[in-house]
């Protein structure tokens, strides 16, 4: 029998939001929900009733959510939830104004700023202001080019308030990259930011900046973040962040809109052609994210709530949106491991942070550097360990068990930029077991079919979503009648949301994700996730990370295996040996590649996600069609012609 790396204890169990959620169900439904099983059955069977509870929640949501939850339930297509609803996301995320701490933002430089609640809303409401004053309203669009910093968050609730739709992206992006986003979707305004710093270095951004106004003609406004030279001034055409913003008393004015009403865009990752523009609704997102904080991560007034992230990556949304719970944001921009190897585990101290989100990436790193945070820094403010952006290998859960904290709810979580929220979260009244997302999340039928579209209770299989939800997209910019939104998600199971993940239901009732589907391999005919060789061979000391491929070979498929070494470590005889033993003892004979070639770097995006497909079509001799989507597109040339991979 499998036994849990962790278990809530029983006082933790009581005192969870989620269990008192559960006695709430039973008591004005007057059904019983004896576990978290009963409660996700109750969720998905009864949706109006479940929504409609989340939108009543403590204090509730701020605005009139109208007699109606939900229309055309039947209908992935034509659902429409809360259809009489007014709300401001905005309004909901500001509602208090007293001087408490609503976020901190800190860099690699060491810089430190905060601001109390009253502060956030002032500025908001100066920045809202200055929108209005340059004819920015409902459902225009407002960009930003920003560091992940408190100039976003205003940003973002300031377009909020009055109606129009956020996007942005971290300046990391090249010109290329952003003028692909953001050329799609013609913004009215344009906050950017005179540069960011990685690794002890600044990244100045001037020539990005100026080659994007001359690409978006439509731009009323550029208005400029000096967040290298705080006292610089701004070049021509644009205007500094201080001379542009409008004092307009203590709140800015909330526009209540319908429940569907455009909030953010956010982007795919642009790596198979031009990133698709996914719109998201006002309610949908406010409504999931109040679920995923509260009940799934138990998110508690005044916690620190810390996400690494960009500005350019979803998660960035969905830190934001802690503020609807009372939370304190705790927001870094730069490396993860500068100016030291241990930088946000010293911001985990100093903060307070009571729930810290990062990649498996990044944990997997501590690892291989030795970190030991539990026993260098004080972390008894921390109850929650959350880890997305690619599958958790169960080492990784081991790690930080037995070097972050033993009394800790390890999250491993899974969704995408598509819904801006999660598909598998934490509970905090379940186990957790090595290696699995402990729940499929609440009033989401989840399920994994098999390649008939049949429900598998066990097995591998994909990752869909049987009937709608609120968080679905409102569709995609500029896609009349819905067709690529339609052939994104619907092509492959009509009427069922596909989600592009391969993944296994377990004995436990969670999920083990095995990477995204269009990367599975194929040998002979028998699926393989790269999850799953990725997991044993990241085990290895010599191994800093690994790609795989499925190669055309001869009629049929072959797996090549690209490895980066640690640094003075070259790939001979006996380490392949032992890559190979690996894989052979944890999985099948099937999963051992047929070629492993060291390579100097691998490529990945910009929120920092390998890229399977930009190596098969160069292994290939295809063209790779975005390469600004990555972070590292030199490193491309190394995977053309190939020696290993003609014989």
């Amino acid at each position: 029998m499998v036994e849990p790396v962790w278990t809530p204890s029983a006082e933790n169990r009581q005192n969870s939001q989620l269990h008192r959620f559960m006695e709430s169900v039973e008591h004005v439904h007057g059904v019983a929900i004896p576990d978290y099983r009963a409660l996700h059955r109750w969720s998905v069977n009864h949706r109006a009733a479940f929504w409609r509870m989340i939108w009543e929640l403590d204090d509730g949501v701020i605005g009139d959510a109208g007699e109606v939850e939900l229309e055309n339930g039947n209908s992935m297509w034509e659902a429409r939830w809360f259809p009489d609803a007014r709300l401001n996301v905005a309004e909901n995320l500001l509602r208090r104004r007293d001087h408490g701490i609503a976020l901190v933002a800190r860099d690699e430089r060491g810089f430190r700023r905060q601001l109390s609640h009253s502060q956030l809303a002032r500025q908001v409401a100066a920045l809202a202001s200055a929108l209005r004053a340059d004819g920015v309203g409902v459902g225009d669009r407002v960009a930003g080019l920003l560091p992940n910093s408190e100039h976003a968050v205003i940003g973002f609730l300031a377009t909020a308030s009055i109606g129009a739709v956020w996007s942005s992206c971290s300046p990391d992006f090249g010109a290329g990259g952003v003028i692909d986003r953001f050329g799609q979707i013609k913004p009215t305004v344009l906050l950017v930011t005179d540069g960011y710093s990685w690794n002890g270095k600044p990244v100045p951004i001037d020539g990005t900046v100026q080659e994007l106004i001359k690409s978006l003609p439509g731009v009323r406004r550029a208005v400029r973040v000096p967040f290298l030279e705080p006292s610089s001034a701004a070049p021509s055409g644009l205007l500094n962040w201080d001379d542009y913003l409008r004092p307009a008393g203590d709140a800015p004015l909330f526009q209540r809109l319908p429940f569907s009403q455009p909030l953010v865009i956010a982007y795919s990752s642009g790596t198979t052609g031009v990133p698709k523009c996914i719109v998201h609704s006002a309610g949908g997102v406010l409504l999931q994210h109040i679920k995923e904080h509260r009940l799934h991560t138990d998110l508690r007034a005044h916690d620190g709530l810390f996400y690494y992230t960009t500005c350019g990556w979803m998660m960035w949304n969905w830190l934001v949106s802690g503020l609807a719970s009372d939370a304190r944001l705790v927001l870094y921009d730069g490396s993860p491991l500068s100016p030291a190897k241990d930088v946000l585990w010293h911001l985990a101290q100093e903060e307070r942070v009571s729930v810290f989100g990062t990649s498996a990436r990044y944990l997997a790193t501590c690892e291989k550097h030795g970190l030991r945070p539990s026993a260098s820094h004080d972390l008894s403010a921390l109850r929650s360990v959350l880890s997305t952006g690619s599958p958790l290998a169960p080492e990784s859960f081991d790690y930080v068990y037995r070097e972050i904290g033993r009394d800790l709810m390890l999250a491993s979580i899974s969704g995408g930029t598509d819904i801006l929220s999660c598909f598998a979260l934490g509970c905090p009244v379940r186990p957790v077991y090595r290696g699995e997302l402990q729940c499929l999340g609440l009033g989401l039928d989840a399920q994994v079919f098999d390649e008939h579209g049949q429900s598998l209770p066990r097995g591998k299989g994909e990752l869909v979503c049987t009937q709608a939800f609120p968080s679905m997209p409102v569709g995609f910019w500029n896609d009349p009648g819905g067709k690529r939104y339609h052939d994104a998600y619907f092509a492959r199971y009509p009427g069922v949301w596909a989600h592009g993940d391969y993944a296994e239901r377990t004995e436990h009732d969670g999920l083990i994700i095995h990477g995204r589907s269009d990367a599975v391999l194929n040998p002979g005919g028998v699926r393989i996730g790269t999850a799953e060789i990725y997991r044993q061979v990241e085990r290895l000391d010599e191994v800093l990370e690994a790609l795989c491929i499925g190669q055309d070979w001869r009629g049929d498929v072959r797996l090549v295996l690209f490895l980066r070494l640690r640094e003075g470590i070259a790939l001979d005889a006996e380490l392949k040996d032992r890559v190979r033993a690996a894989i052979r003892e944890n999985t099948t004979p099937r999963h051992v590649p047929a070629r492993i070639i060291q390579v100097d770097d691998l490529p990945r995006t910009l929120s920092g996600k390998l890229v399977e497909l930009a190596v098969r079509d160069m292994v290939h001799g295809r063209a790779v069609l975005n390469r600004d989507a990555l972070a590292n597109p030199e490193c491309l040339e190394q995977f053309r012609d190939l020696p290993e991979l003609t014989r």
